[in-house]
């Protein structure tokens, strides 16, 4: 059956036609135009303390962050293991090493208590971590003040993996701006999209113009082609940049909906037994991109596999959880540190349907397949 309710898409009702239109009217189509510079500087005007690239993916961004820092051959890295794998794969990129370490039962992020632990283990074997990669899954803000307590007491830099946290705050303050380096994303599905895309975003004025520089091939400003070290050709085009700088202008909107649509399925599934949320602190404001829960089996009587199939019959969409990390294979031999709280949320989660433009008449149709398709079925 043909998906009639997606996963997460793109809703394209402001000024992106527009914006497009005047990319292409310009011949600028690659990367030089002005959209690109009027996306960086409405970004970096949001964010206030942070100026900002814009590049081709949010992967180049977390890639670019890591040379900023100073990752090479050797390093060992630490990273959440659940998580996508572009959190990670940079790392080896660079002939690092990633260090997973576990997550914690309320947001689903980085677990503070098993961080510090796996720092003095490295310690102890002679192999201080060279830098912390935390990520805010789905949105929703990690134990920052716990983390960056634990970081600073080791004097380890942390870069931010906010790809799908733009929007998102911990104590008032924008999700990406708590590191030496952030990321976001703008890919397709996420929240604010660009068609692809991403940004890295730093308070420090010298590491921006490094990665200026960098993103488009190392090439110095001089009349002629002149390399002093290697570039990449990471620049951000014009043309996403137009869409993204439309996509910006709406994210308020965006995420008041986003929110709109978790507080439904919250309410909707209140009084149903074996379904959990992730939790948001009192310090926390999540931007909600996807909606995801934990479904125990025990209580409802199926599994998160049973219920994305069932809900596919109907044709709507949902995804599997990330799994985790130090569960891939191409990671097998790589340290692991913590228990087994990231597997029990892969076994366990589904992300639901979470549109920008999804309808309370949509949401009640998933809820229903729960309550009844599914409760009838499987009981």
């Amino acid at each position: 059956m043909a998906l009639h309710i997606p996963l997460s898409f793109p809703v394209l009702n402001g000024n992106e036609n527009l914006y497009t239109q005047q990319a292409l009217s310009s011949g600028h189509i690659a990367t030089f135009g002005q959209f690109i510079n009027r996306f960086e500087s409405k970004l970096s005007k949001r964010l206030k303390t942070h100026e900002s690239v814009v590049l081709n993916s949010g992967t180049s961004a977390l890639h670019l962050g890591m040379v900023l820092l100073g990752i090479g051959p050797g390093d060992e890295v630490i990273c959440q293991s659940f998580t996508f794998c572009a959190s990670a794969n940079p790392v080896v990129y660079l002939g690092a090493s990633p260090i997973f370490v576990d997550s914690e039962k309320d947001t689903w992020n980085i677990c503070p208590e098993i961080l510090e632990d796996t720092i003095l283990s490295r310690i102890s074997k002679g192999k201080k971590p060279k830098a912390i990669v935390i990520v805010h899954l789905f949105g929703m803000p990690a134990k920052i003040s716990q983390i960056l307590e634990i970081a600073e007491k080791y004097d380890i830099p942390v870069l931010e993996d906010a790809a799908e946290a733009i929007g998102s705050k911990f104590q008032g303050k924008a999700c990406g701006t708590f590191g030496q380096v952030g990321v976001y994303s703008f890919n397709g599905n996420k929240i604010m999209s660009a068609g692809g895309g991403g940004a890295l975003i730093s308070k420090d004025t010298n590491l921006i113009q490094r990665a200026r520089l960098l993103s488009t091939q190392a090439r110095e400003d001089l009349p002629f082609y002149h390399h002093l070290e290697i570039g990449y050709n990471y620049k951000m085009n014009n043309l996403s940049a137009a869409v993204g700088l439309a996509q910006l202008e709406q994210l308020d909107s965006f995420i008041k909906s986003r929110r709109l649509i978790n507080q439904r399925y919250r309410k909707l599934l209140k009084n149903f037994p074996g379904i959990e949320f992730q939790t948001e602190s009192d310090d926390s404001y999540s931007n909600y991109w996807l909606t995801a829960i934990l479904v125990d089996k025990e209580k409802t009587g199926f599994s998160n596999e049973q219920l994305k199939d069932s809900l596919m019959k109907k044709g709507i969409e949902s995804r599997f959880l990330w799994k985790p990390l130090h569960t891939q294979p191409v990671f097998n031999r790589t340290p692991y540190y913590g228990g087994s709280m990231s597997e029990r949320f892969f076994e366990n989660g589904l992300c639901l349907p979470s549109s920008v433009d999804l309808t309370l008449q949509h949401q009640e149709l998933i809820v229903e397949v729960i309550h009844t398709e599914l409760s009838k079925t499987f009981k």
